[in-house]
C-alpha cells in the first residue's frame, strides 16, 4: 500500500516525468514518447501470421457476440400514473490494462476492450508495460487495432493506473479503469476508486481451484493446475478431492509434467508457495472449500458436475467437466476472463457491458399523479423532518386544487 501510494503521488504531481523515471525504473526501458504511433497498430495486424490472425479473429467474434448479448433495455414501471424508466450511456472515455511483463496477453486486449466499444464508449485507451527496448510486443498492438482500441500507452504497473484516473501532460484522464494485474496494480485501481470508476471486483494473481473425484483424469487436472500458476507470481492453485489415490496421481503428473514446461521456473516457484491439496470427506465439503476459497476459476472435473453446480455461491467462472478447461473461458469461449480474485468473488463477477454503462432514471407524471402521491410524499418527508420536501409536493397539489 505505502509503496503504491508513493507511486500514484508521484504521477499525480510529476506527470510524463514521472511516468518515465518510473519505467526505467520498474520496466528498465527507456521511452520518449508514451503514445504508441497511430498507425503501428494497423500494421501489427496486417504482419500477422494467417493462423494467428484467424485464432484472433474467432477470439474476438465470440467474445463481441457473449456481450453483445449483456445489452437490454432499460427497467420500466407504471404505478399509479407514476412512469420510471430507465435509460444506459456509457461512459465517454474507457481506460483497459494490460498486463505485459510475463507474456504478451493479447487476449485481455480483446477481453477488456470488445466489451467497452459493445458498451458504446466513443474512447478506449490501453495501457501495457513496454518491453526493454521500449517497445509494445506487436501482438498487443494488432490485438489493439482488432478491438477497436484509439490510444496505446506504453507505460505499466500503478504508474499507468495513476495516469489514467489522474491524468498527464500526454495521457488524458479516463472515466473508469479495467483489466487484471498484479497485486500492485488492483491494490492502485482501488485506490484511484474515488476520482474514477472502478470495478468492484479485484482482478489480481490468477487463482484455479480444480474439483476432483475418481473418473478425473489426472493428466487433464494436473495441467490445469499448471495454467494459472503460469501467469506470474502470486498465482494460485488448489486441487480438492475426496480420494486420497486420485489426489496423489494428479500430484504425481503435475511433478512430471513439470520438467517439460517451458515456462517451468515461474510455475515451479508458484507450485512450491502457493498450491495446496484439499482432501475432503465428499463432493459437498469440497464445494464447500470452494466457496470459503471463491477462486477466479472453478473446475469441476467430475463424473457429474451439473449435480455440484447447484451448490457453487462463490466462484468468478466455472468449467463443467475434463473437456471444458479454464484455458478456454481463457481465450475465447465468450465469456470475460477479467475475474474477481483474492476472494472478490462472494460479491462480484466477471467484467461486463454494465461496467462501462451508467444507469439513468427517468421519473415523469402528469398533475392527476402528482395529486395522488403528494400526500404519500408529504407524509415521508415530515417523519424525516424534511418539510420542504413536503412543501414541494403539497404546493404544487394545493395549486391544482385551486384550479
Amino acid at each position: 500500500m505505502a509503496a503504491v501510494r508513493a507511486i500514484l503521488d508521484a504521477v499525480r504531481t510529476g506527470g510524463d516525468a514521472a511516468l518515465r523515471e518510473l519505467t526505467a525504473r520498474f520496466d528498465g526501458a527507456v521511452v520518449d514518447d508514451l503514445r504508441v504511433p497511430a498507425g503501428a497498430c494497423a500494421a501489427a495486424l496486417a504482419a500477422l501470421p494467417p493462423g494467428l490472425r484467424a485464432a484472433m479473429d474467432t477470439a474476438r467474434d465470440n467474445i463481441e457476440a457473449y456481450h453483445r448479448a449483456q445489452l437490454h433495455d432499460g427497467a420500466h414501471t407504471d404505478r399509479g400514473g407514476v412512469h420510471v424508466r430507465e435509460i444506459r450511456r456509457p461512459v465517454d472515455r474507457a481506460g483497459c490494462y494490460v498486463p505485459g511483463g510475463q507474456a504478451p496477453l493479447l487476449s485481455t486486449v480483446l477481453m477488456t476492450a470488445v466489451p467497452a466499444r459493445v458498451a458504446g464508449v466513443p474512447e478506449v485507451v490501453l495501457c501495457t508495460p513496454p518491453r526493454r527496448d521500449g517497445t509494445v510486443a506487436p501482438e498487443l498492438l494488432a490485438a489493439a487495432a482488432l478491438a477497436g482500441v484509439d490510444e496505446v500507452y506504453r507505460v505499466g504497473g500503478a504508474q499507468a493506473v495513476a495516469a489514467m484516473a489522474y491524468g498527464t501532460e500526454t495521457i488524458r484522464p479516463v472515466d473508469v479503469i479495467v483489466g487484471p494485474g498484479n497485486v500492485y496494480v488492483s491494490v492502485a485501481k482501488r485506490e484511484v476508486a474515488g476520482v474514477v470508476g472502478v470495478p468492484s471486483s479485484f482482478a489480481g494473481p490468477s487463482e484455479v481451484v480444480v474439483v476432483a473425484d475418481g473418473t478425473t483424469p489426472a493428466e487433464y487436472a494436473a495441467i490445469d493446475l499448471m495454467v494459472q500458476v503460469e501467469h506470474g507470481p502470486d498465482s494460485v492453485a488448489w486441487l480438492v478431492a475426496w480420494d486420497e489415490a486420485v489426489a496423489d496421481r494428479i500430484v504425481e503428473v503435475v511433478a512430471k509434467l513439470l520438467e517439460a514446461a517451458p515456462r517451468r521456473a515461474v510455475i515451479g516457484a508458484n507450485l512450491e508457495t502457493n498450491a495446496y491439496t484439499a482432501l475432503v470427506d465428499g463432493p459437498e465439503e469440497a464445494i464447500a472449500i470452494a466457496n470459503r476459497i471463491a477462486p477466479e476459476h472453478l473446475e469441476l472435473m467430475t463424473a457429474d458436475p451439473e449435480a455440484l453446480l447447484p451448490l457453487v455461491r462463490h466462484a468468478g467462472a466455472v468449467f463443467c467437466g475434463p473437456y471444458a478447461p479454464a484455458s478456454v473461458g481463457d481465450y475465447l469461449a465468450g465469456p470475460n476472463h477479467v475475474l474477481p480474485t483474492y476472494g472478490s468473488a462472494r460479491w462480484a463477477g466477471a467484467l461486463r457491458v454494465d461496467d462501462f454503462v451508467k444507469h439513468i432514471h427517468v421519473v415523469s407524471m402528469d398533475e392527476t399523479a402528482l395529486a395522488g402521491v403528494a400526500p404519500l410524499v408529504a407524509t415521508l418527508a415530515e417523519a424525516e423532518g424534511l418539510a420542504t420536501h413536503a412543501e414541494s409536493v403539497r404546493l404544487r397539489a394545493a395549486r391544482r386544487g385551486g384550479a
